[in-house]
């Protein structure tokens, strides 16, 4: 009984490993990759362009090893061929962490901007740079667009905003 037990298990290998699951592009793996990175947080901003087997990398992130783990992990994809890192490293300034987290708080502490911050890979970013605040990202609405603007701008210290937020295809979100 036990060998006819075993051409059962063996039968029926094949069957699992001959599955219809989707195969991953390349875009995806690297997205994938991307969204996995330990300490990627909501003040930095990874973005990619694959083209081919080159794939492009650029954003801003506040620590110099982001930049050195996302070309690494990058680089490790099978058909991978080549990266260009164009990652900017934020200098360090403790008037910029204390702008963030005041950010922070404006932003995703008002009622209904506060789901923009959840999730292990949110969709919202707050990029700061020597005082200058960058929102980039995707939101659901213009109106939210608007006032997650409107909230960054009322943050003491700050010396501008840019509030790339797009509005996301009903969807994305």
């Amino acid at each position: 009984m036990g060998g006819s037990l075993a051409v059962l298990v063996l039968a029926a290998a094949p069957a699992f490993a001959n599955s219809n699951a989707p195969v991953k592009t390349l875009d995806q793996q690297v997205r994938h990759e991307l969204l996995m990175l330990p300490y990627y947080t909501i003040f930095d901003d990874v973005n990619y362009r694959v083209d081919g087997g080159t794939v492009y990398l650029s954003g801003d992130v506040r620590q110099p090893w982001l930049k050195t783990d996302a070309e690494r992990a990058v680089k490790n994809i099978a058909g991978v061929t080549r990266v260009v890192n164009d990652i900017r490293v934020l200098p360090p300034s403790s008037m910029d962490n204390r702008i963030r987290f005041a950010e922070y708080r404006a932003v995703f502490g008002y009622g209904g901007l506060y789901r923009y911050a959840m999730g292990p890979n949110p969709p919202v970013r707050i990029i700061v740079d020597n005082g200058h605040v960058k929102l980039v990202g995707y939101v659901a609405s213009n109106m939210d667009k608007n006032v997650a603007g409107i909230r960054a701008n009322g943050v003491a210290g700050v010396f501008s905003v840019d509030n790339d937020l797009m509005v996301a295809p009903k969807a994305a979100l």
